[in-house]
């Protein structure tokens, strides 16, 4: 009997296989968000603020229209998830800053994320270092092509 290697996956399957996943959570991340009050889009503003963010660059991470970014940024102001800043380097740039409400709010949606944490569960220590390493990895070219 001699035992073969396992077949690497090509890039379609991880492709395909990183779709089903990344779907999965940002369903499990929008009922989560829900749960608050949140659409999905006003969460995923809350969770791009770890600093100030200038709008347009709000808008260049949503892919979206600047002036789409003014009404959820309107919305989640009202609610005083956030506050809109002068930036000190120039004074006609709006920066969005989470308050601690809005802090509070977005890590709350994270910690009840039930499917995505029962499915991290399934992994032990080790796996967990090492798919934390992989996605590392992948992320400075995925954030830099984004």
């Amino acid at each position: 009997m001699s035992a073969t290697a396992p077949q690497a996956p090509t890039k379609l399957q991880l492709l395909e296989l990183l779709a089903v996943i990344g779907t999965a959570q940002w369903r499990d991340f929008a009922t989560a968000a829900a749960r608050h009050g949140l659409t999905s889009t006003q969460a995923k503003v809350l969770a791009q603020l770890d600093g100030p963010v200038p709008m347009r660059g709000l808008a260049t991470r949503l892919v979206c229209d600047a002036s789409n970014v003014t009404g959820i940024v309107d919305r989640l102001e009202a609610r005083e998830l956030v506050r809109r800043e002068a930036d000190p380097s120039d004074r006609r740039v709006k920066n969005v800053v989470a308050t601690d409400a809005g802090r509070d709010v977005i890590r709350r949606v994270r910690e009840e994320m039930q499917a995505t944490h029962t499915a991290l569960d399934t992994l032990d220590e080790a796996e967990s270092a090492t798919l934390h390493a992989l996605l590392e990895r992948l992320r400075p070219t995925m954030e830099k092509n984004a």
